[in-house]
C-alpha cells in the first residue's frame, strides 16, 4: 500500500502542475491585461500608415542595395576574367588587327630564323634551341605586352577629359548615349575607337550598361573598371549620373597625378638599377676591345661557357628582383 500511496501522490502532483501551467498560459494574459495590450499594439500597427511607409521604404532600400551588390559581383567576375585574357584578347588589347593564326605563324617564323642563325654560327644545338625558343615564344609576347602598355598609357592621357565631356553633356540635358557619340567623334585614339565600339555594341541591342563593361575587357585598367561600375550601377538602380561621373573624373585625375609623382620619386632608383644591370655587359665589351685573348676563354672553353651561362642566369635574376623593387603599383 505505501508504494500505491506514493504513486497516487506523484500523479496528483503532476496533474496539479499541468492544470496550473494551462491556467497560466490561457488565463494569466487575460487577468494581467497582456492580451489587451497586444491587441492595442496590433491595432496601432495596422492603422499606422507611417509605419507601413517606413517598412516599404526599408524594403525598397534593401532591394536597391541588393541590386548594387549584384552589379558589383557581376563586374568583379568580369574583372577576374579580364585578368586572364586569351591570346585573341591580348592581341586586341595591344591594338593589333592580327588573328590568332597570324600571330602564331609570325612567332614560328621568328623562332626558326633565330634557330637557323644560331646554328649557322656554330653555337651548338642547345644554344640554338634556346635562341629559337626565346625568339619564337618570348619576343612576340614581350612585344604584345609593350604595345598593350603603350596603348593603355595613351588611353589614360585623354580618358579624364572624355569623362568631363560626358559630365558637361549630361548637365546640359543630353542623354548618355549622345554624349558618348560626341566623345567617339572628337576624342583621340584609342579613346575614340573604344567609345565607337561601345556605341556599335549598343546599337545591335546590348544594353548600355553591358556595353560599357566591354571597355574593361579591351583595356584592363582600374580606371575603365571604375567607369563601368558607375554606369552599370546607375543603369540598374538610378542616381545622379553627372555627380557620379564628376567624382570619377576627379578620382582619375588624382590617380594620374599620383602616378606621375611616383614615377618622379622612383627615377633615381630606376637609373641606379639600369646602371647596375648594364655595368657587367659594358665591362665585358671594354675588356674585349682591349684584351680579346683574355676574355675569349668565356665562349671558347667549356668551363668558360658554363661560367657565362651561370653569370647570365644570376644577372637575369638580379635584374628581375630590381625591377620588382622599383615598380610601384597603386
Amino acid at each position: 500500500m505505501p508504494p500505491l500511496d506514493m504513486q497516487t501522490l506523484a500523479l496528483f502532483s503532476l496533474v496539479t502542475v499541468a492544470v496550473g501551467g494551462v491556467a497560466w498560459v490561457f488565463i494569466y494574459p487575460v487577468l494581467s491585461g497582456e492580451a489587451k495590450a497586444e491587441k492595442r499594439v496590433e491595432s496601432v500597427a495596422r492603422v499606422d500608415p507611417a509605419a507601413r511607409a517606413t517598412k516599404q521604404r526599408g524594403n525598397a532600400q534593401r532591394s536597391r542595395r541588393e541590386q548594387v551588390e549584384d552589379s558589383l559581383k557581376e563586374l568583379d567576375a568580369r574583372r577576374n576574367r579580364a585578368q586572364r585574357p586569351r591570346l585573341n584578347a591580348r592581341i586586341a588589347q595591344a591594338g593589333l588587327s592580327w588573328s590568332k593564326r597570324q600571330f602564331i605563324l609570325i612567332s614560328a617564323v621568328l623562332g626558326l630564323v633565330a634557330f637557323g642563325i644560331a646554328f649557322y654560327f656554330d653555337a651548338g644545338p642547345l644554344p640554338a634551341v634556346a635562341a629559337g625558343f626565346a625568339a619564337g615564344f618570348g619576343v612576340p609576347r614581350w612585344l604584345l605586352g609593350y604595345l598593350k602598355k603603350r596603348r593603355e598609357n595613351r588611353f589614360l592621357e585623354t580618358f579624364p577629359d572624355s569623362v568631363d565631356v560626358i559630365v558637361r553633356g549630361i548637365k546640359a540635358g543630353l542623354p548618355l548615349l549622345e554624349c558618348m557619340r560626341i566623345v567617339a567623334a572628337e576624342s583621340a585614339e584609342p579613346v575614340k575607337a573604344e567609345f565607337r565600339s561601345m556605341i556599335e555594341t549598343q546599337a545591335i541591342g546590348m544594353p548600355i550598361g553591358e556595353a560599357v563593361t566591354k571597355l574593361y575587357e579591351h583595356l584592363p585598367l582600374a580606371e575603365c573598371n571604375f567607369f563601368a561600375i558607375v554606369i552599370g550601377i546607375q543603369q540598374k538602380s538610378g542616381g545622379n549620373l553627372s555627380e557620379a561621373l564628376g567624382n570619377l573624373s576627379r578620382v582619375l585625375r588624382d590617380r594620374k597625378k599620383m602616378k606621375a609623382k611616383i614615377q618622379a620619386m622612383s627615377m633615381e632608383a630606376k637609373a641606379s638599377a639600369m646602371i647596375i644591370g648594364a655595368l657587367p655587359v659594358i665591362v665585358m665589351i671594354l675588356v674585349y676591345l682591349t684584351s680579346p685573348d683574355y676574355i675569349e676563354l668565356l665562349w671558347t672553353h667549356p668551363m668558360g661557357r658554363m661560367m657565362l651561362v651561370a653569370c647570365a642566369v644570376w644577372m637575369s635574376m638580379g635584374t628581375l628582383v630590381m625591377k620588382k623593387m622599383i615598380n610601384f603599383d597603386f
